[in-house]
């Protein structure tokens, strides 16, 4: 089981839904990465070219394995409705066929800013701190419960509006990218609307005591730790 310093004791009764979604909705409020000083300095449009195209780089260690991660939950779910929804979250990022998805887009998103697919894909490039995080964050949901590897997913409660305000930092402030390196962020919004919502639904219905809720509560805390350790690394890069 997941476990953080949460501030939650897991004594007695559970809480109400109603009060259990704004707890749930309160751990990214506070500890999401749109606050993180690389993101804050990336919509207000300070990064050079090169910075930018470390964050992309790095980045897509992280986004090539959300397919992995989705599969390794679909396989903790017992019952066929849940496969079936979940499954969409690996076509998503794989796609039916080549050269489309979201990971395809992340790597029109690479060559629009000028780095070599190659380079995306090998990965020899992409710096330790990075690596760990990924690993962190995979290894959560292979050894977690399902209501943890599923609760750890709920950052996409903010991933809507933190694509939102990508896109018109980077319409405004790096032009030279392109509307064609875009597709991967306005893709996400409608995407992290519809997958946090039904990842919600499977929380608020399995965290049915009050253990239930509080490692539901730690899993997602340890998610935005793995994103924010991601940005770290990154911001830390050497020039």
């Amino acid at each position: 089981m997941v476990t953080g310093p949460i501030g939650l004791d897991d004594t007695g009764s559970p809480v109400d839904a109603e009060t259990f979604e704004r707890e749930l909705r309160s751990v990214p409020e506070r500890r999401y990465h749109h606050r993180h000083p690389f993101n804050l300095r990336m919509h207000r449009g300070e990064l050079t070219p090169d910075e930018l195209r470390t964050w992309i780089l790095n980045r897509f260690h992280y986004q090539r394995h959300i397919p992995v991660k989705d599969a390794l939950i679909l396989a903790k779910f017992d019952d066929p409705a849940l496969r079936r929804m979940w499954v969409r979250r690996i076509t998503d990022h794989d796609g039916t066929e080549d050269d489309e998805g979201g990971i395809a887009r992340w790597l029109r998103l690479g060559e629009a800013a000028g780095l070599d697919r190659a380079d995306l894909l090998a990965g020899e490039k992409v710096l330790p701190g990075v690596r760990l995080a990924v690993d962190g964050y995979v290894n959560l949901c292979r050894d977690g419960t399902p209501l943890e590897a599923v609760a750890a997913s709920l950052t996409e409660l903010f991933a809507p509006d933190i694509m939102t305000t990508r896109i018109a930092a980077f319409e405004k402030h790096y032009p030279w990218i392109g509307q064609g390196g875009l597709a991967y962020f306005k893709s996400r919004v409608p995407q992290g609307r519809r997958d946090s919502g039904e990842a919600l639904a499977f929380v608020l219905d399995r965290a049915r005591t009050r253990a239930d809720q509080k490692a539901a509560l730690a899993a997602l805390a340890y998610k935005c730790e793995v994103l924010w350790t991601l940005l770290d690394a990154v911001d830390r890069a050497p020039a």
